[in-house]
């Protein structure tokens, strides 16, 4: 089964592979403040723009069948920003949620969160846990933010976690193996969709800064020029598309066909 989309500008036509639609796609949604720069705004207006960004690309994402959409929101390292625009941020998961569980519900997609969120403000704690209980019924596709989430963090709170099993005499050395270390990490709850098949990053940077270390092992990278704000639905079904026209062989060859 096929279907094509058509870009605008210029007009290129796109053809996915639902069959072959990435189960689960990560996003690294960079460029807001650059964005906002370019048009002489402050930085927090790109945010602003971002968050309608996300409600649109959750919904296409949605639409093609995609199981889980991981949106890398803020780092362990964001924290180093200026306070007022962190502090802008910390407010941006109320205002986003308040506009948009409904259109979730409708959608029929479940939010989950991931990363340290006990450091959080305690409002945007509470934001966030009120649209993972709202949504908690949903049996469609996961919407996975990662929200104070840094990826090395994230493997030494799991290591900790195995050598306190070992230390308790509940997990020896010998049977810690790459599924151990997959349940220990934040991601376990995606299961079976722990690992991204596509990561998408915009606005040119070409690296994952700290994002889903272990799990982005034979993740498919697409990097994309635009910056998130500008990305719509026929971008990310463009990405799709890029992915679809990759050879993954995850350390294997293909024979050729005779």
């Amino acid at each position: 089964m096929r279907m094509f989309f058509n870009k605008k500008s210029p007009v290129v036509s796109t053809e996915l592979d639902l069959e072959r639609i990435p189960k689960h796609v990560a996003i690294i949604m960079d460029g807001n403040g650059r964005w906002a720069k370019a048009k002489g705004l402050p930085r927090v207006a790109g945010h602003q723009q971002g968050m309608e960004v996300v409600k649109k690309i959750t919904v296409a994402a949605s639409d093609l069948g995609v199981k889980v959409l991981t949106l890398y929101a803020f780092s362990t390292e964001n924290w180093k920003r200026p306070a007022s625009e962190v502090g802008f941020l910390m407010k941006l998961p109320t205002r986003f949620f308040d506009t948009f569980v409904p259109e979730l519900i409708q959608n029929n997609v479940k939010v989950q969160v991931m990363g340290y969120i006990d450091q959080l403000p305690t409002e945007t704690q509470k934001a966030v846990q009120q649209a993972i209980d709202q949504t908690k019924n949903n049996t469609g596709m996961v919407l996975n933010f990662a929200l104070n989430y840094g990826g090395r963090a994230e493997i030494i709170t799991g290591v900790q976690n195995l050598a306190r099993k070992v230390q308790t005499g509940s997990l020896s050395p010998d049977q810690i193996d790459e599924e151990q270390i997959s349940n220990a990490l934040m991601t376990a709850p995606l299961a079976p969709y722990q690992d991204p098949e596509l990561l998408i990053r915009t606005s040119g940077e070409n690296r994952i800064s700290n994002f889903l270390l272990w799990q982005l092992a034979y993740s498919e990278m697409v990097f994309l020029d635009q910056h998130w704000p500008d990305l719509d639905a026929d971008g990310f079904k463009q990405a799709i598309s890029i992915y679809q026209g990759r050879d993954r062989r995850f350390g294997g060859i293909k024979e050729d066909k005779k």
